[in-house]
């Protein structure tokens, strides 16, 4: 008797190594443009695991990290020059209701209250 044949393994199919962070590197760089700070630490931590997996692909990091410090530098800027301008703002009202309707003097600066 003959013993039957088996055929040979069929190898499986080789494919590309998956980028390491490749979502958390998307995720970062979308919300570097909508929510500046989140987007900016989440590219930092993409960068951190694509550096600590040997990966290659840093560019969509570093710009979701630069991208997201300018942004956070913006809201910033933003919110120091709007307080200013509400503070300087409501200064004023609080002069008008003192002074009441007119046009005055006070401190060399004319004000117009209505």
């Amino acid at each position: 008797m003959t013993s039957p044949i088996t055929p040979a393994p069929v190898p499986a199919p080789v494919t590309a190594p998956a980028e390491p962070a490749r979502g958390l590197t998307i995720a970062g760089f979308v919300l570097a443009f909508l929510i500046a700070p989140l987007g900016a630490i989440l590219s930092i931590v993409a960068l951190v695991k694509i550096n600590k997996a040997g990966g290659s692909s840093k560019g969509l990091a570093i710009a979701g990290i630069i991208i997201g410090a300018l942004g956070t530098i913006g809201w910033i800027v933003t919110i120091i020059v709007s307080t200013a301008i509400l503070g300087a703002a409501v200064e004023m009202v609080g002069t008008c209701l003192d002074l009441g309707p007119g046009v005055w003097d006070v401190d060399g600066a004319t004000i117009t209250c209505e």
